[in-house]
């Protein structure tokens, strides 16, 4: 699922027998019974297990910082035939510090801590990477976790560096400005229609007969790879966004291999759900985000100025996106990119005050603050081409789509209707899943039985619009033991290591002691955000939102 540009979200083709389909014994002494791909899973885990991982300065590259060191993992593109091509991952890490509490620093007192293996952490998308990840090890509310884990990143198959997968000219794919309609035209649809075809046209040409292998079962599968390479018998992981769907696949398929298992935002992993009607049920959520952002403006009218009502600030933002499909803005922000930039503001409340500002400022007549946040980077481009890619891989294998066009169009055009936000650019962002040239794979039925799991933890916002709270409740229900914390009133995507101290304590409880707080716990919902103004900022903020989840899924 997306919603900037993801489904997330912010993370695929193949057809397999799944309904077959069974975790092979972690010794892989015993085959029966299973799946080729199963078996190749044991393969290649065996193989990373004897050759590890070697960690190193990171390259130039990945322009990440000591103590961070980088290394690589090797899987099989196809599990179903672990000795054919291979591909490697680029991993991340920073080993645990052993102690919490600084000398002399914030003047508590040094605390040694046992080692407890390593944590491994995806954001989402699909085509996300968390290679930045690590960097959370200096921030307070990861320090006591980073005492105790080696914090480990990854790139997954076909990001990054890890055998990249490219659909489209990064410069086509970045274009600025375009249009973005509420209510698109006929004319407008079948251009749209034109260039969806196209786009998956270039993902079968640039990928070739590899395409089929960007899928969910795959990247839980490289999941468990990673873990055998990292040394370790069982795996803590923590996914968010989309990490949470094929986190819930390794559950499924490797019950035995989890130790630790953290579900931060979950996508619903109902087999009805996945992908297509999850993108709808998104689109309907970020309309309610949508009204919780404007609501927010207008009780600080007194800074904005923008309108005492909901419906008051959404006039004035629609003076704006009539002025820069007039006169971008800049001569790159049109409607396309202002309705980018406010999308980001239904994913994080951290945005509110920025692009309030920036929307004020615009009818003021000063253009440059929202020229700074919504203008495309032209060094991004080449990253964000990719990690489109790559969503639009996984999600359009994972999964049957409406093949008629007639479908799209009579789902939308009717969600559009109660959700005008953003059902239509969302349903672009799909649309090449309706020309997808791989073969189609059924969803897994995510669920595991009484005891097949340790505990794991579940966490949610219960206004979260990339992946709606419902979402969090059926997963709920799919992984027997599980514990879900709730944030009430709040709509942040993605609250673990947030501002919440609350749901920190949760996190912190679990990964440490394996405690949860019986069934389910809530917790009141973090600050609103002041008003205040873009300057206000600082490194620790900077930081957060480098390494806040996938704003795909």
């Amino acid at each position: 699922m997306r919603a900037v540009a993801k489904y997330g979200a912010l993370a695929t083709l193949g057809s397999l027998v799944l309904s077959t389909l069974s975790a092979a014994p972690a010794g892989g002494a015993d085959f029966a019974g299973t799946s080729s791909e199963a078996r190749g899973t044991v393969v290649a885990a065996q193989r990373a297990a004897a050759a590890g991982i070697t960690f190193r300065t990171c390259p130039k590259a990945e322009m990440l910082p000591a103590p961070l060191t980088c290394g690589t993992v090797e899987v099989p593109l196809d599990y179903a035939r672990p000795d054919g091509e291979r591909i490697r991952l680029t991993v991340s890490r920073v080993k645990a510090s052993g102690r919490t509490g600084a000398a002399g620093g914030d003047g508590k007192a040094v605390e040694t801590v046992a080692r407890q293996g390593a944590l491994v952490y995806n954001p989402g998308g699909p085509g996300a990477s968390s290679m930045a990840f690590p960097m959370a090890a200096q921030m307070p509310e990861w320090k006591r976790i980073a005492a105790a884990y080696d914090i480990v990143g990854y790139a997954p198959r076909g990001v990054g560096r890890s055998a990249p997968l490219s659909c489209q000219d990064a410069g086509d794919f970045a274009k600025a400005p375009t249009l973005a309609p509420t209510y698109p035209s006929q004319s407008y649809k079948r251009e749209r229609i034109s260039r969806a075809k196209a786009y998956a046209q270039g993902c079968a040409r640039t990928a070739g007969p590899a395409l089929r292998h960007y899928t969910s079962l795959n990247n839980a599968r490289d999941l468990d790879v990673l873990r055998a390479a990292l040394g370790e018998k069982k795996l803590s992981f923590m996914g968010a966004s989309y990490g949470t769907y094929f986190g819930a696949l390794y559950a499924s398929l490797f019950p035995s291999h989890v130790r630790r298992m953290v579900f931060d935002s979950a996508v619903d992993p109902d087999p009805d759900q996945i992908w297509y009607r999850n993108n709808l049920d998104q689109s309907l959520a970020f309309e309610q985000r949508w009204a919780d952002f404007r609501t927010w403006v207008a009780k600080h009218d007194a800074t904005y100025h923008l309108g005492t009502t909901p419906d008051a600030v959404q006039r004035n933002y629609e003076k704006v996106r009539a002025e820069v499909a007039h006169r971008p803005a800049g001569g790159k922000v049109g409607p396309g990119q202002l309705h980018a930039a406010m999308l980001g503001a239904g994913y994080y409340d951290d945005y509110w005050a920025m692009r309030a500002t920036a929307l004020s400022e615009f009818l003021k007549g000063n253009t440059k603050p929202l020229i700074d946040q919504a203008t495309p980077h032209p060094a991004a481009a080449v990253d964000n081409e990719n990690s489109n890619a790559v969503y639009t891989a996984v999600e359009c294998n994972d999964a049957p789509w409406p093949t008629d066009w007639k479908v799209w169009d009579r789902d939308n055009t009717g969600l559009a209707e109660q959700a005008p936000f953003e059902t239509w650019d969302n349903a672009w962002m799909n649309l090449p899943c309706a020309y997808w040239p791989a073969p189609r794979q059924q969803p897994v039925d995510v669920r595991t039985g009484p005891g097949e799991l340790p505990p794991t933890l579940i966490l949610a916002a219960e206004r979260d619009a990339a992946t709606p709270y419902p979402g969090a409740l059926e997963l709920q229900r799919r992984l027997a033991g599980s514990v879900l914390v709730t944030e009430r009133g709040a709509g942040t995507h993605g609250i673990a290591g947030g501002p919440n101290e609350c749901v920190n304590d949760h996190l912190e409880a679990y990964l440490l002691t394996g405690k949860t707080p019986g069934r389910s716990a809530e917790c009141a919902p973090h600050a609103e955000p002041n008003p205040v103004s873009m300057a206000a900022e600082d490194d620790r903020t900077e930081l957060r939102r480098r390494l806040m989840p996938s704003t795909q899924l």
